[in-house]
């Protein structure tokens, strides 16, 4: 089973090919998206100049693809993999831990939330983004890029 993140959502929405025919290779083994996914999408048509015509397109994308929501067992994953995170590339001073984000790593807390997601149903992550490869230094996170 295949967790889409919002680089490939958005290339399927607005027809890149490569990134559609991968898809259409997958969508047998099940393909999926996470709402952290559809609230950065809805995100990305409130900041274009097309609104009305990309939340169509978005909204359409949605309804054709399974959402992972956020439950209890996620929302613990999220706790878990976050402390891994600071643990293993955060600050070792305590103090300097206080004020420390993984904002300050270059994570998103998104990214962390999709993450969460796919280490919590077993699922694979499709994305192009380098956060994830990060991610698999601290949990084996299954990762493949459809770009």
């Amino acid at each position: 089973m295949y967790l889409l993140d919002t680089n490939h959502c958005s290339r399927i929405i607005f027809g890149e090919s490569n990134v559609i025919r991968r898809l259409q290779e997958h969508i047998g083994l099940g393909v999926a998206t996470s709402v952290i996914v559809q609230g950065e999408l809805i995100y990305m048509v409130q900041k274009s100049s097309q609104q009305e015509a990309n939340l169509r397109f978005v909204r359409t994308f949605l309804q054709t693809i399974d959402l992972y929501p956020i439950s209890g067992g996620v929302a613990d994953v999220y706790g878990s993999l976050k402390g891994e995170i600071v643990e293993n590339f955060g600050p070792k001073d305590k103090a300097k831990r206080r004020k420390f984000t993984v904002q300050d790593l270059g994570f998103s807390d998104n990214d962390l939330w999709i993450a969460s997601t796919a280490l919590h149903y077993n699922l694979t992550i499709v994305s192009g983004d380098s956060d994830f490869q990060r991610i698999q230094q601290v949990q084996a996170l299954a990762l493949e890029s459809w770009l």
